[in-house]
């Protein structure tokens, strides 16, 4: 189809696998908070094309997140325009020579960021959610928010990983949870846990529960750039609010690997305007992740003391333990 032969800008996913990591030794990596006003997850960048068999690449190779998908290894699910979004659910053969082989992405903005992706036989996802995976050990009991719910791939992940608490998470389209629903085992996820996932539409930037959370995932995207309002240190003010005692933020703050509609919004920009707003805020308590070749790639956010790594690391699954080492004190 004509539309394979244009490039998916998938900039917000950045695949970044773990799996052999050790303590010691980090390997090179490859590579919302619904604006709520619009909601789109940022999957760390890169620019991943979808090509035609002409512009294919004649030699073999092993190809990264970066290479493109042959136009015949995808296939469009469903494409259509929303009140808030341009949705695209596009599925990635399980035969194609590529990290999002056997996948299924989400994309919403005009410049074709992800947004959500699953795949069909394992729950992580060697992305950025599965850092956000790692937040439960470190806060306390109680309910998580998510802001920028998109199709539930964070929600999904540590609903199997943890066995106790509940999710509440926030979108703002209501076509995305359609989406969620209908592609992504959104459905599914809401049945097996029925007393431990809630979703509401709406503002992300006036969740709230009972006694506050214990955790607030910030994933808030619009027209392919963090919402402006998380530029401004009020926002994250009213979030800390939000929290219990001992509770954390952790946020997706894109970073260069991000393309938003408007050319100004030049991601690498957003993101340090994102995180001197938080530390404003939060002060010394302010901790940084970096995802892909360069340091502006694509990074989240982390409030509040730096935890017991030891313990922090005995409470993950093998395959997060990796994440842990990688965050840094803030420096504006």
């Amino acid at each position: 189809m004509a539309i394979l032969q244009t490039s998916y800008q998938i900039r917000p996913l950045l695949l970044y696998s773990i799996q052999n990591f050790s303590t010691s030794h980090l390997p090179t990596p490859p590579h919302q908070l619904v604006s709520l006003r619009k909601s789109s997850k940022s999957i760390r960048s890169h620019r991943l094309t979808i090509q035609s068999q002409q512009t294919q690449k004649s030699e073999l190779h092993t190809n990264t997140q970066d290479d493109g998908i042959p136009a015949d290894d995808v296939k469009i699910l469903a494409r259509f325009k929303s009140r808030h979004n341009y949705i695209r659910v596009l599925e990635v053969s399980r035969r194609a020579d590529h990290p999002f082989a056997g996948s299924r992405l989400l994309l919403l903005d005009g410049p074709g960021n992800i947004h959500s992706i699953s795949f069909l036989l394992k729950s992580l996802t060697n992305t950025y959610f599965d850092v956000f995976a790692t937040l439960p050990p470190i806060i306390p009991p109680g309910p998580i928010g998510i802001l920028g719910f998109g199709a539930g791939s964070a929600a999904r992940t540590i609903l199997k990983l943890y066995p106790k608490g509940s999710i509440h998470g926030w979108e703002l389209d209501p076509s995305v949870i359609s989406v969620g629903r209908e592609y992504f085992g959104l459905s599914k996820l809401e049945k097996d846990y029925p007393d431990r996932l809630f979703i509401y539409i709406g503002d992300a930037l006036r969740a709230s529960v009972r006694e506050g959370f214990s955790g607030i995932l910030v994933d808030l995207f619009s027209k392919g750039s963090l919402i402006p309002e998380l530029q401004d240190p009020n926002t994250w003010e009213m979030l800390r609010k939000c929290l219990r005692k001992g509770g954390r933020v952790m946020v997706n703050v894109g970073g260069s690997c991000v393309e938003a509609e408007d050319r100004r919004r030049d991601g690498k920009l957003v993101m340090e305007d994102t995180l001197k707003a938080m530390h404003r805020v939060f002060r010394d308590k302010l901790f940084v992740l970096s995802l892909g070749n360069r340091k502006d790639d694509s990074s989240l956010a982390l409030t509040g003391a730096l935890p017991d790594l030891e313990a922090w690391k005995k409470a993950l699954p093998r395959s997060l333990v990796g994440y842990v080492d990688m965050w840094m004190p803030f420096s504006s």
